[in-house]
């Protein structure tokens, strides 16, 4: 088993976190060292992420603009039929409709 500097064990550790999409079997295989080595040191130091695929980002919901925005066309209509209502009951009132 060799024995490696704790520098060259924080320095693996910081070039593994420091690359987010990166695994820790490239890491080590840029480094030429065993990934189980790795892990162990990463696991000592505490360093928590998802694991290899699995690093995708999750779906935000969306912003309160962006649905405000998507309800908007529905209230363009709702006001456009009030307005038309409105129009034919002012029509009504005025005696301008023949019925």
């Amino acid at each position: 088993m060799k024995n490696y500097p704790p520098e060259f064990k924080a320095d693996a550790v910081a070039l593994y976190e420091s690359r987010p999409e990166a695994t820790i079997r490239s890491v080590a295989a840029d480094l030429g060292i065993n990934p189980e080595t790795l892990r162990n040191w990463v696991r000592a130091a505490g360093v928590c992420r998802p694991r290899g695929r699995r690093t995708q980002e999750r779906a935000q919901p969306p912003a309160p603009l962006e649905a405000e925005n998507a309800a908007l066309p529905k209230k363009v209509r709702e006001l456009e039929d009030e307005h038309e209502i409105l129009r034919k009951a002012a029509k009504y009132f005025a005696g301008e409709t023949r019925w």
